[in-house]
């Protein structure tokens, strides 16, 4: 059983309607090709056919193997547009995954998408999104037009996610200061990995995760560097003192029991460090497809292919998204 955690979708209904009321946060222009491309700070997509094509995405993961999709929006999420247009936006993109989910049940698993701008809203969105649509978690932004994840205003999206006992995934965004990665495509390179490590090391500090200690965040692209730099930041908890008064345990402990990783991140040697930083139990397979920069192909060979137990690589590949998402066996793929 393999389950992509970490694969992207743009309703087509979502990409027309920014395509015919663009706003200076996201715009589409096309390409060359006719290619619709989304543009955002920093950063742009390049709409390829697994975006937008199921069947497209369904032959990739036949041919690769892959027998599940948790469908999540990609960037520059509905978060940057007006908070009433954000509201208006994400409905249309949860409907979307909820016919997608009926449609195909066995296949896809989507994350509803949030309108981050107005926490109040995306808390109401997701009670919506789980209790009536279906769906099986969300997907958040690592920051907020700017603005922090563990602000306060942010508290009412983990509480109703901790109560219906559902994972938030982490997905960065262009990081504060976007002036620095705009060369070079570095938001996307460097960037996000700053960002997702920023998020969550400060969602730590700020006491989340020690409020709801039955919350688990998806963190993508392996994690950003947190597997690498924990010892870093435990130290820091250690020696500072104003740091150490805030919470009983160091960050790496909600790092490991709060916190699961995907595999996008397609070196074996970091692979590993996740896994044995954070357990082989909270590593979950995860492909970026279709991003330019993504590939499912590789993320399943590489995991396949890790020197590691096969019950380790089967709870990798499939079994932890399971558990974490409660796919009962009656709505997964026959084996």
């Amino acid at each position: 059983m393999k389950i992509d955690f970490h694969t992207h979708h743009y309703p087509l209904a979502y990409l027309d309607e920014v395509e015919k009321h663009p706003s200076a946060a996201c715009r589409i222009t096309r390409g060359e090709d006719g290619r619709r491309l989304v543009h955002y700070a920093g950063d742009f997509n390049v709409v390829a056919d697994g975006h937008v094509d199921l069947a497209t995405r369904l032959a990739e993961m036949d041919r690769t193997g892959v027998d599940v999709g948790l469908l999540s929006l990609t960037t520059p999420g509905v978060h940057v547009e007006t908070p009433a247009r954000g509201v208006q936006l994400a409905r249309l993109v949860n409907d979307e995954f909820a016919d997608i989910q009926r449609r195909h049940p066995r296949r896809f698993s989507p994350l509803a998408t949030l309108p981050l701008q107005d926490p109040r809203a995306s808390a109401a969105e997701l009670e919506r999104a789980v209790t009536q649509l279906g769906l099986r978690g969300a997907m958040l932004f690592a920051n907020v037009n700017g603005c922090a994840l563990h602000h306060r205003d942010f508290w009412p999206i983990y509480e109703t996610a901790a109560r219906l006992g559902v994972p938030l995934m982490i997905h960065p965004t262009t990081p504060p200061g976007e002036e620095a990665y705009e060369e070079f495509r570095l938001t996307a390179l460097v960037g996000f990995l700053v960002d997702t490590t920023l998020a969550i090391t400060q969602l730590t500090f700020a006491g989340v995760l020690e409020a709801f200690p039955t919350l688990h965040f998806m963190l993508g692209h392996l994690g950003g560097t947190i597997p690498y730099i924990a010892e870093r930041i435990d130290r820091g908890y250690d020696a500072f003192s104003e740091l150490g008064a805030l919470l009983p345990n160091p960050p790496s402990f909600y790092f490991k029991r709060n916190c699961w990783y995907d595999t996008v991140n397609f070196e074996p040697r970091a692979l590993q460090c996740a896994i044995g930083f954070a357990g082989a139990d909270h590593v979950v397979l995860g492909t970026d497809y279709p991003h330019q920069i993504g590939d499912m192909e590789k993320a399943v060979r590489v995991v396949s292919s890790l020197p590691i137990a096969e019950e380790q690589r089967a709870a990798i590949l499939g079994g932890n998204a399971a558990r974490l998402l409660k796919l009962h066996p009656a709505v997964l793929p026959a084996t």
